[in-house]
């Protein structure tokens, strides 16, 4: 049998990163595998970006993410902590600020995640701005696309305004928040609203760690965490 043909990179340095991807993951994800993603991330990404220069970069980021999910799905029953999503309309405001706080403030306990509907070009200047306020470091998020493999892998999924375009998966829990869209806003409108996601946040994961402390056995296997709702 002929061995499927890797698909054409458009950048030698996005081959690299493919590369370093593919050795990353040797034995469970082949490197044709690999390549096809990282092209696919390229390609989504490319079609809002305004400029390329970091573009190479953040689809390697993207693939790792993407391929984190994937590798996930394959060893369920969960052997994991939670993992939550946070799903906007551009990925640039809301999802993000809620995605900073929540890791800031689980510190591992679960893993965060965040996608856009139809994602921004860029991550709204003000995010980084109202985080460091709050005493967060701001991540190096930035935009991206909402795909199937990352509503599968989450185990909460939290919509802000996105209506029904996230895919609805049996055995997860979905949230609603709403939450005026701070796009377009000043500073000083932004900072309400980055306290109303901050509260929520504090409600999910104080949710989560009660569960987790109620589990028998949860401080042996974080599989066995039941999330809110379930």
């Amino acid at each position: 049998m002929t061995a499927p043909v890797p698909p054409a990179l458009p950048d030698a340095r996005l081959a690299a990163g493919a590369a370093r991807l593919a050795a990353r993951h040797t034995g469970r994800f082949s490197v044709e595998t690999v390549q096809a993603l990282i092209a696919d991330s390229y390609g989504r990404l490319a079609v809002t970006a305004r400029v390329s220069t970091h573009l190479l970069v953040l689809a390697e980021r993207w693939t790792a993410e993407r391929l984190d999910a994937l590798d996930h799905l394959r060893k369920r029953p969960r052997s994991e902590v939670p993992r939550v999503l946070f799903v906007c309309s551009h990925n640039a405001g809301r999802s993000q600020l809620a995605a900073a706080l929540l890791a800031h403030r689980a510190c591992g306990l679960v893993r965060v995640s965040s996608a856009g509907t139809t994602p921004a070009a860029a991550v709204e200047p003000f995010v980084a701005q109202v985080l460091t306020e709050a005493g967060v470091e701001p991540s190096r998020a930035f935009p991206k696309p909402l795909t199937d493999e990352a509503v599968r892998a989450a185990d909460v999924v939290v919509t802000m305004g996105c209506g029904d375009a996230c895919p609805v998966f049996p055995g997860k829990k979905y949230l609603d928040w709403a939450l005026e869209d701070p796009a377009g806003k000043g500073v000083g409108a932004v900072r309400p609203i980055r306290d109303q996601i901050k509260g929520r946040v504090e409600t999910l994961i104080t949710e989560i760690d009660n569960h987790e402390k109620e589990t028998p056995a949860a401080a042996s296997s974080a599989a066995s965490v039941p999330l809110p709702g379930r």
